[in-house]
Order: structure tokens, then sequence, then C-alpha cells
């Protein structure tokens, strides 16, 4: 029994009747274990040891080993992991239905994706990246995705690149293959580009004059998008992960520096222009009619809020 005893350690105090019986454990013995509620049936198959609520992680294990060869995947193979049932992912070529509380989802060439040694087995996390990428349902869903993958640390845009050299008909590619050039080179072109077109363009808001130069007190600076006429500055902010206390420091002294040159400077992020671009718009343009602008704005589309 101690085999058994150390598969139980190892895996939270779950165990699969397929481990028992590796393990030496006869059926009569199992029966015994069960009668006595020593294991408790979980999945077919598959059991604990105790008779309380499972924890988030036994349910992963007892997820994982119902299915096996298995291993979570989406959510379920994030840190912290997303609520809701246990998604696990199989080979394709096999075929098993979902048990209760657990959806399970059929992958090509999925073992050379997992990693086997990590309790319980999960996907790559590069590989998992892509596939909730692949599932998102817009633009913005897929920018917090893979900033958010970068801003982790635990991975590397050169690597995320590598994994998505595998997926040449992965939905929404073109755009991430963009948003990993601007991680690795430290640019926000992405952002750039969706504040002309969804915020700035789409609304009828005065044309701005992007990375203008101006001598300031720390040398030369760029401003992402100028309203010279009307003194409105808009910074487009698309770091990803932690910003240091030096770059804060730098945005304060920038901001500080406009406003007491009579300027108004506004700093927004990614949810500002691919979340709302239409209440973007409308709040760019208040500021730019108070501030002698004449223009009006325009309705982008059935829905438009900014008007």
């Amino acid at each position: 029994m101690v085999g058994v005893s150390e598969l139980l350690a190892t895996q939270d105090g779950v165990v699969s009747r397929r481990q028992l019986e590796a393990a030496g454990v006869e059926k009569h013995e199992l029966d015994r274990m069960l009668r006595r509620r020593e294991l408790v049936r979980v999945h077919t198959g598959v059991y604990v040891d105790h008779t309380g609520p499972l924890t988030w992680r036994q349910r992963a294990w007892a997820a994982v080993l119902a299915a096996w060869p298995a291993a979570l995947v989406l959510g379920s193979a994030l840190e912290p992991p997303w609520d809701g049932p246990i998604h696990v992912a199989i080979d394709a070529g096999r075929r098993i239905a979902d048990p209760d509380g657990v959806r399970v989802h059929r992958m090509r060439g999925l073992a050379p994706r997992v990693l086997w040694h990590v309790g319980p087995p999960r996907l790559r996390f590069e590989d998992n990246t892509w596939e909730l990428v692949g599932r998102a349902t817009d633009e913005l869903a897929v920018i917090e995705l893979v900033t958010g993958a970068v801003a982790s640390r635990r991975t590397t845009p050169e690597r995320l690149r590598a994994a998505l050299g595998a997926r040449p008909r992965l939905r929404h590619r073109r755009m991430a293959l963009r948003l990993l050039d601007d991680a690795a080179a430290g640019t926000c072109s992405v952002l750039e580009h969706g504040y002309l077109t969804r915020v700035e363009r789409a609304h009828g808001l005065p044309r701005g004059h992007r990375q203008r130069r101006r001598q300031g007190a720390r040398g030369s600076e760029y401003r992402d998008v100028e309203y010279t006429a009307y003194g409105l500055e808009v910074e487009l902010d698309g770091r990803v992960g932690h910003t240091g206390w030096a770059a804060q420091s730098r945005d304060a002294d920038r901001d500080l520096d406009d406003h007491a040159d009579g300027r108004e400077a506004v700093r927004l992020r990614w949810r500002q222009v691919f979340g709302t671009p239409c209440r973007t718009a409308n709040r760019i343009g208040r500021i730019l009619r108070r501030r002698g602008w004449d223009g009006s704005l325009v309705a982008c589309g059935p829905g438009c809020t900014a008007v």
C-alpha cells in the first residue's frame, strides 16, 4: 500500500482504478476501501480519499484521470484557473463522453504540447494561450490574452511566435502577430492604429498629428497624438505588465509639463480604444469642444453611443 499512499500524496488525494491496479490493489481490496469510505467515487474509476467537498485541484486531478491520458486546457490550465467546468484535452483520435463537471476537447498532436510532469498535467503555456485566442469572441479579448501572456513573464514574444507557427489557420492570427511584433519591439502600433481608425476617424474627430517631436526638459520628446490647435495631447499607453517607478515618474513629469504649458494630456489604454471606442470618442470630442473645436461627432454605425 506504500505505492497507493504516494499516489494519493502526489495527486491531492485523488487516484484512479487503473493506478490502484498497477500498485497491486486487488478488486476485493478496492471494494473494502469503498465500503469503509476510505475512498469515495468522483467519476467512473476515479476516487478521492475523503467524504467532504472537493478542492479545485482535486476536481482537476479527477477530470484528468477520468479522461486519461489527458491534460488541463483553456481556463483550467491557467494560474489562477477560471471558474466553471474543468476543461481537459485528449488526443483527436479518441472519443469519450464528458464526465460530470468536465468538458473534454479533442486536439491533434496533443502529446508533445503537454507538460506531463506537472501535477495535474496541462497544456504548455504558449499552446494554451493560442487555444484561448482561437476561441476569443472579439479583438479586445485577443489583446488581453496576448498582452497578458507576455506580462505574466511565463513566456516571451519569441516563444509565443514559435508556437503560433504551428497554427497557420488560427482565428485572429494576423492581429496576434502584430501584437507580438509590438511586444518584442516595445512599441504600440496596434493601439495607435486602433485609435486612428476606431476612435478618431470613425467618429469625425479632427486629424491629430502623430509622433511630433518637441524639445522638452529631458530632451526630445514625442507625443502619440497631438491636436495642436486645441492644446490637447493623447498618450496611448499599451505597455504590458507592471511599469516601474521610473517609467511612471516620466509619465507624470510629461503630463505635468503639458499642464504647465497650457496643454491638456489624456492617457488611454487598450480598453478605451478597443473596448469602448464610442465612449472614448465622445469624451475626446467634449474636451476638444471645450478647447475651441467647432466640429461635430458622427456615428460610426448603428448603436454608436458617441453622439
